[in-house]
């Protein structure tokens, strides 16, 4: 952003901002990580990327994920820190990574916004169009966009020294750095919002006015409907959120922006609005869609089992040894839980040179091992609550286990599993 204050100084509100700023920051961080984790690992674990928009929603979040792994850690720093202490890469890779996720989201937004238009619209003849494969064509299509548009701000930052603190600041001059910013603001925002808002004024139009005779297909439109009603959240979400940072940017170029309290305020409220927007989708997500309120559930559920399974690996991986089974030899087998619970076996070419009375004898420490190992097993489910005691483990509910050692009841398991 151009122009700024100085950080080292002992104003009190850069003082305060020291302070909430990277609290504020820290929160998105957080809701930012683990709520586009989310979203990325219900639609690519559960195999849900099979339709354009699903594709499309999968793209956006992997670009707020970028953008707040590789970008808002560093940006907290400045209003913590007297200096840049990451070096001349850092400085201009994190400037570019921040209008280069910027350049996606809106460009997927656009996108997205389209696809939902014709998915309404046209539903029989958009069918070839809206393809995986068209789709994947678009994002393709979208980040080399976003990589043209963004790669000037590769040179648009530099490190300069200032009283021997270095400081990552715009070095070009005002006349390029104008044109630069309206150029941003045109194609990164303006642009895009203009597509966002005619297509879906266009489909609203068309779900709230046109009726629909035949009910299966009204139920089809109501799911659309709601679809269409969370992507119209995010876009409207994604608009208020850049606005500001865009306004004040305007205003220093073309308006009276004098350097004062009101207007650091303000630039520091654009520069947290804007970030936040890339933890508020996964939120849409979870208010609105009962879809995606479900699948978060079966991950944490997961997530919970695996932990807890983890758990009492450590508890219960004990060994247990059955000794002098005649001279036979012995091997090592994997216990219940997967961990280091040895049983000696007898070698079946060993049991056939003996006389019937040691094969005998043999047997039954066979049986008498197997009963063993079954108790053993019992006991360790009675342990985690899977066993109802007093009664036969052939009775304890059928179990699925999931990969990573996850498991829960086959009739609560999760449908994606």
């Amino acid at each position: 952003m151009p122009g700024g204050w100085n950080a080292s100084s002992n104003n009190p509100e850069l003082r305060a901002a020291g302070i909430i700023v990277p609290v504020i920051f820290s929160l998105i961080f957080l809701l930012g990580t683990v709520g586009n984790g989310l979203v990325l690992a219900v639609l690519l674990r559960n195999g849900q990327v099979i339709n354009t928009t699903n594709l499309f929603i999968l793209n956006l979040a992997m670009a707020d994920l970028c953008f707040i792994i590789c970008c808002v850690p560093f940006q907290a720093t400045i209003y913590t820190l007297d200096g840049w202490l990451f070096g001349a890469f850092a400085c201009k890779a994190v400037h570019f990574l921040i209008y280069l996720t910027m350049y996606a989201s809106s460009f997927t937004l656009a996108a997205v916004s389209i696809d939902r238009y014709l998915a309404i619209r046209y539903p029989l003849k958009s069918r070839d169009l809206r393809t995986s494969r068209n789709a994947g064509v678009a994002i393709v299509a979208i980040w080399s966009l976003s990589l043209l548009f963004a790669g000037p701000y590769l040179s648009y930052y530099q490190i300069v020294h200032y009283h021997g603190v270095p400081i990552c600041v715009p070095i070009w001059e005002d006349q390029r750095r104008k044109i630069l910013d309206i150029l941003t603001f045109v194609f990164g925002y303006l642009l895009p919002v203009t597509v966002v808002s005619l297509a879906y004024a266009r489909t609203i139009k068309f779900l709230w006015t046109s009726v629909d005779p035949i009910e299966r297909i009204s139920e089809s439109r109501k799911a659309k409907r709601k679809v269409t009603k969370m992507i119209v959240a995010v876009a409207i979400l994604f608009c208020l959120c850049w606005l500001p940072h865009h306004l004040v940017i305007l205003c220093f170029w073309f308006g009276h922006f004098p350097f004062n309290r009101a207007t650091y305020v303000c630039r520091l409220a654009s520069h947290c609005l804007s970030y936040a927007n890339s933890c508020l989708n996964p939120i849409v997500y979870a208010l609105i869609s009962k879809h995606f309120r479900k699948r978060f559930k079966q991950v944490f559920t997961c997530l919970f089992l695996q932990n807890k399974t983890r758990k009492k690996k450590k508890r219960f991986g004990k060994k247990v040894h059955v000794v002098n089974v005649g001279k036979g030899f012995t091997n090592s087998a994997r216990g219940f839980y997967g961990a280091n619970t040895e049983v000696t076996q007898v070698a079946e070419e060993n049991t056939r040179k003996r006389d019937p009375e040691d094969a005998n004898h043999a047997r039954a420490w066979t049986h008498q091992l197997q009963d063993a190992t079954f108790s053993v097993q019992k006991e360790l489910l009675e342990e985690e609550d899977l066993a109802t005691p007093g009664r036969p483990l052939a009775v304890t509910p059928k179990r699925k286990i999931l990969a990573g050692g996850c498991f829960c009841p086959l009739e609560h398991c999760p449908t994606w599993l």
